[in-house]
């Protein structure tokens, strides 16, 4: 029962301390957004996002230190990730920009992980508690990657679908634009032969 315990508790410190957000925003042309995280020294973070609406589906994309270094930044991207850690104590800002766009504006998915783990004390930590913490560790690692891979594909569904709705519009439209050439050609040659094979009298 210790064990059950054990993993329980294992559980429950890693999704109070492992903080993912996730959102859809929206920004204007010749705009910019930018969040804020307040972290301590060594936490890890990563930002991941994905354009899912407008223009070339593109973004600008910067990350800053407390210290104003810029530790990531990204021109015209339309999707992305990038892990770091925290190099100081302090809030780090990370923004996207539109501002290369002068009338579209864009959505933007992203999510920001930061992962605060504690190193734990040491006392009576076992070699089975070790081994546990880290099968626990990599089980939580891997259900963020497939819940941010579920998104990602939900965002690149709905992309692929507006591409194939809008590639058939214009097939569409081409096929009517070629149908009313070709009737109009049908017409004008019958016109055409029917005058040329005229008999015309001379009165």
């Amino acid at each position: 029962m210790n064990i059950l315990e054990t993993l329980l508790l294992l559980i429950v410190s890693l999704l109070c301390i492992a903080s993912i957000d996730c959102y859809f925003i929206h920004i204007d042309a010749k705009g910019e957004e930018c969040f804020f995280d307040k972290v301590k020294t060594g936490t890890k973070m990563g930002l991941t996002f994905e354009v899912a609406e407008g223009g070339f589906l593109d973004i600008d994309v910067k990350i800053t230190g407390p210290d104003g270094k810029v530790i990531y930044t990204g021109e015209r991207e339309s999707n992305g990730k990038y892990t770091f850690a925290a190099h100081i104590d302090g809030t780090y800002v990370y923004c996207f920009s539109n501002v290369m766009s002068t009338v579209t504006p864009k959505i933007v998915m992203f999510s920001m992980d930061v992962d605060e783990k504690k190193i734990s004390s040491g006392e009576d930590t076992g070699e089975q508690h070790k081994k546990l913490e880290d099968m626990v560790n990599q089980l939580s690692s891997s259900l963020v990657g497939v819940k941010h891979e579920q998104e990602y594909m939900e965002i690149r569904d709905r992309i692929h679908r507006s591409i194939n709705e809008n590639t058939n519009s214009r097939v569409v439209l081409w096929s009517f634009f070629e149908a009313l050439v070709l009737v109009t050609m049908t017409v004008g040659q019958v016109y055409y032969l029917k005058r040329f094979f005229e008999v015309r009298r001379v009165v």
